[in-house]
């Protein structure tokens, strides 16, 4: 395959309906999956309207700018996100800290991360991990979300019984619309139904709040190192995973510097982290995204338009989500991620000798276990590469 940066720029003509849809649902489910952590954290820490409206603009403008930039840049559906497992974390760890010192400690997160990419050690921790782990860690990441389906069948059968079988046989006859044709018929059937609920949605423009980073300690020890850990382990590292699986070998530290510069610009404004993505990167990086892979990061693109859409409009944004089902969101998350799960499991079991690590990778990821507050894709890949030591541990000796 020709490398993506030889061929012609053009977006626009590389673009296509299914990359629109792609990009759409990456955002509805970025947002409705974590933007509640955000409020609640902010709500618990004791922050305006005003400041958590303008959290949300920096973040979605990073993302925006991220998403936008790196994916002309490298012609690959690069995805960023905000750090959802950072947002979770705040919500204990940000009431009782001046604001202005957890400005402070998210610029010491960003800037550990910064180091790292400008030393170039993540780049190689990356090219380390076998292609059979790095699969089974996407198929575990996403494995877990692809589930909720399920739970969005006991709440409201129906629906998730027309969105899938809309999305079978948009597969049976025209495959790059199937989420698509998934997503009209479940707006259809919300709009019938009386699922959909716009009655506090106002259009409302942000307006950013600046505050002026302090910094302690006390606030980079409680907030500052736990952000990094989880960044590194739960974001940039299955990100990277989900590029490399899908056939992208994107360097990693000019990644790593760009998103942890745009989190050091827009820190004043809320911003408490923007890193790789990993379930939406996979949404994006996916056949479903684009029948060509060379084509796919007009995505990306797409994503980060509508990012900065909602950015626009963050003070209402909860609104706007929170009109749709949650029934609806997790299902048609679900359903345009099965191509990628099936690609990662298929490729995790190709080679033989790596098959129990590439299980056992697959298995801890999925549980979605939490330890000494680092999530399960960490201790996923390290349970494959000890499980790969393990097994091949004299075989060159003998």
């Amino acid at each position: 395959m020709q490398h993506p940066t030889a061929l012609p720029l053009r977006p626009l003509a590389d673009t296509s309906v299914s990359a629109i849809v792609a990009g759409f649902v990456a955002v509805l489910t970025g947002f409705t999956s974590s933007l509640a952590l955000l409020l609640q954290a902010g709500n618990n820490a004791g922050l305006s309207s005003g400041q958590i409206s303008s959290w949300i603009w920096a973040l979605s403008m990073g993302m925006a700018i991220g998403c936008i930039g790196l994916s002309l840049r490298y012609r690959v559906p690069v995805m960023i996100a905000w750090s959802t497992p950072g947002a979770a974390l705040l919500i204990t760890s940000l009431p009782g800290v001046p604001y202005a010192e957890a400005i402070g400690a998210y610029i010491f997160a960003s800037a550990l991360i910064l180091l790292i990419g400008l030393t170039g050690t993540f780049d190689h921790l990356m090219r380390r991990i076998p292609a059979s782990l790095a699969s089974a860690l996407l198929a575990g990441v996403l494995f877990k979300i692809a589930l909720e389906i399920c739970i969005a069948a006991e709440q409201h059968t129906l629906l998730v019984v027309c969105m899938l079988l809309a999305y079978l046989l948009g597969k049976r006859l025209t495959p790059r619309y199937a989420v698509l044709a998934a997503l009209i018929i479940g707006g259809l059937y919300a709009g019938c139904t009386d699922l959909l609920d716009f009655s506090g949605f106002n259009l409302q423009l942000a307006t950013p709040e600046w505050t002026t980073p302090a910094f302690s300690l006390a606030a980079i020890i409680s907030i500052g190192v736990p952000l990094f850990i989880v960044a590194m382990a739960s974001q940039n590292l299955p990100g990277m995973t989900v590029l490399r699986a899908n056939g992208y070998d994107v360097p990693a530290s000019p990644l790593l510097n760009t998103t942890s510069i745009l989190s050091i610009l827009l820190a004043p404004f809320g911003s408490h982290g923007i890193h790789m993505a990993a379930i939406s990167a996979a949404i994006c990086a996916g056949p479903e995204a684009h029948e060509n892979p060379q084509k796919r990061y007009t995505a990306a693109i797409w994503c980060g338009i509508f990012y900065a859409i909602a950015g626009i409009f963050a003070a209402t944004l909860a609104a706007l989500f929170a009109a749709f089902p949650k029934a609806l969101i997790l299902s048609i998350a679900a359903l345009a991620l099965f191509s990628s799960i099936i690609g990662g499991l298929t490729q995790a079991m190709q080679e033989p000798e790596e098959r129990e690590a590439a299980l056992i990778t697959f298995l801890v990821t999925a549980s979605g276990m939490t330890l000494f507050t680092v999530g399960s894709a960490f201790w996923g890949i390290v349970a494959g590469l000890l499980t790969l030591a393990v097994l091949n541990w004299g075989k060159k000796r003998s």
